[in-house]
């Protein structure tokens, strides 16, 4: 439902900057050998003295995996089964309530759901909010059909069904638009409607309801026939007559309103993402109470055939069933981490401290127990939907390109700074010693930002081919991962000059360099991690089978989330699974 906040400034995702990242070179999806682990190390840059390098690695999970790559669209279907769908994983899952088993029920690519539906007859239809289409997929079809595209932000959808009518599709815009449409089942169904005026873009067809609406979010039809629905910009849960086209409030004083259900009895229950909160409205008099407090980020809402609520939460990827008579909750299925990112460490005395982009919160996890520690949540804090990481004594520097924006974070406090805007799609920053920070733009430039509002940007370097992650070495340079041309680039930050240092490598992403004075390199398009010496471009194998690499969504950034990698003062080599929502740590044998 509430994929995107707000503040979101996605104009990366189309025009000049994605005709530049689809013109760059497919990355290579090879599958990998046997597990093994072989040679390297790393940490940040070199020490003075002799390098040690490990004789090989051994790895292990640090972060255990979880279902899911963050949760968002919720739905039961008339056998009362629980769909439950991820944006960014791209899957709709089919989970057990009671036991807390889940298996895929649409795979990648085409299971992209930020909400899910259900019509009587079992027939399923979601909303793939990257891609702007709505598919339908009917009971006993293997595939799934694809009914509208064109519709940037799509969000939320519910079946109107009237007794002995066809039911009657209905979808909104959130965020990258603000508009109400009912969608044609006419080819789907092989029934006349002579009503529907459509409005054909050569797209699919849909008909207009309403829009500059204040951004209605997952909705339900109630017992009148009427449509009640969250507005995320407004605080307010409304209700529409999508036939006349009139809109009245309902109930207001929310924060951040995500999505509403009826259940059978006609209770009306609210989210509110923002608070973490479970409301109940009154649907006639707008009078509501409190169900239940759990953590903010909470994103959709089902309700089975017994009434009983179940909410979703993208934040701690999780599914929770609450009782709505005691205001009591308990866990159907979580995980320690969403979807990991772009992970930095940073060294104190032997203690090593992660700190991970993990999409819908910025975490800390301690590098010898794995212990996890969320600092800041999407919709409770301030916080843009961060990608990319780095640290240095003072900050943790957060990246997003779905919100073009970096962030300056306390590293000792975790509280945010500073958010800056207005960059193009930034994959990755990092602040020197000298306080200089330096954004990699994921349309091809490595810029300089200086000024106390962070307004003056210089170009350092131009024309990279889509890079991803950069690294710190010494004596003023930095090291670019290129995913689209498979290379390892060195630039000269007081000239802007650049090296190759490596090529012909498949998908090279997260980047750091060791103690060692070796780049430490995810090479995604075979699971691998790789050790290159930047003097003379040799690479080692550290590890494989390290699964990396999640499906880049066309029209995004092919790294859209980045396999992150970090070597500690220790020479443990930190690696973030985004596949199965997990981190390794490979620990250095000498």
């Amino acid at each position: 439902m509430s994929f995107v906040v707000s503040c979101i400034r996605l104009s990366c995702c189309a025009g000049a900057l994605m005709t530049a990242l689809l013109a760059a070179p497919a990355l290579s999806q090879q599958k990998p050998a046997a597990p093994k682990g072989t040679a390297a190390a790393g940490a940040a840059p070199a020490p003075a003295g002799p390098a040690r390098i490990p004789a090989s690695f051994v790895p292990q999970i640090l972060v255990p995996g979880s279902h899911f790559h963050g949760v968002h669209g919720l739905a039961f279907n008339k056998d009362d089964q629980l769909f439950a769908g991820s944006v960014v994983g791209q899957a709709i899952y089919r989970v057990n309530v009671d036991g807390g088993d889940v298996e895929i029920a649409v795979d990648a690519p085409n299971g992209m759901a930020d909400d899910i539906a259900f019509a009587p007859d079992g027939t399923m239809a979601w909303t793939a909010f990257l891609t702007g289409t709505i598919y339908v997929q009917r009971p006993g079809q293997k595939e799934a059909r694809i009914i509208a595209t064109g519709l940037p932000g799509i969000n939320s959808l519910a079946f109107k069904t009237e007794k002995d009518k066809e039911p009657r599709l209905f979808a909104t815009q959130v965020f990258l638009g603000d508009a109400l449409w009912e969608i044609d089942l006419k080819e789907l169904k092989n029934i006349e409607r002579p009503d529907f005026k459509p409005v054909n873009y050569g797209d699919g067809q849909r008909r207009p309801i309403m829009s500059g609406i204040g951004g209605l979010n997952g909705f339900d039809f109630g017992p009148d026939g009427q449509l009640y629905g969250p507005l995320w910009f407004r605080g307010q849960v409304v209700r529409i007559d999508v036939d006349r086209a009139t809109m009245t409030v309902v109930a207001d004083g929310f924060k951040t309103p995500a999505a509403v259900n009826f259940d059978r009895r006609g209770n009306l229950y609210v989210v509110d993402t923002a608070l973490g909160q479970l409301w109940q409205v009154n649907a006639a008099s707008g009078d509501k109470s409190l169900v239940a407090t759990l953590k903010p980020g909470l994103d959709n809402l089902a309700i089975d055939g017994r009434d009983r609520v179940f909410v979703t939460s993208m934040v701690d990827n999780g599914i929770y069933l609450i009782d709505t008579a005691t205001g009591s909750w308990r866990t159907i299925i979580e995980g320690r981490l969403a979807i990991p990112g772009d992970v930095a460490v940073h060294s104190e005395g032997e203690r090593e401290t992660l700190h991970l982009a993990d999409i819908f919160s910025y975490r800390t996890v301690d590098g010898a127990t794995g212990t996890v520690t969320t600092r800041l949540r999407m919709q409770g804090d301030a916080l843009e939907y961060p990608l990319g990481a780095s640290v240095n004594d003072k900050h943790v520097i957060l990246t997003s390109w779905f919100t073009n924006s970096v962030q300056r974070i306390d590293r000792h406090t975790g509280k945010s700074i500073q958010i800056l805007h207005e960059f193009t799609a930034p994959m990755d920053a990092v602040e020197t010693p000298k306080g200089e920070l330096f954004v990699l733009e994921a349309g091809g430039n490595l810029v300089k930002v200086t000024g106390a509002e962070g307004k003056e940007r210089t170009v350092i370097a131009k024309d990279l081919a889509a890079p991803t992650a950069m690294a710190e070495g010494p004596g003023n340079v930095v090291y670019v991962s290129e995913t689209g041309t498979g290379t390892i680039v060195r630039i000269d930050l007081g000239t802007g000059a650049r090296t190759l240092v490596a090529d012909n490598l498949k998908g090279p992403e997260g980047i750091a360099m060791g103690p060692d004075g070796r780049l430490y390199v995810a090479e995604v398009g075979t699971e691998t991690v790789l050790a290159i010496d930047p003097k003379d471009g040799t690479r080692t194998e550290v590890a494989r089978n390290i699964r990396m690499g999640l499906r880049p969504t066309p029209g995004l950034p092919p790294a859209y989330v980045v396999t992150g990698v970090a070597v500690g003062r220790s020479g443990a080599v930190y690696v973030t699974s985004d596949k199965r929502n997990a981190i390794y740590k490979l620990i250095p044998q000498y």
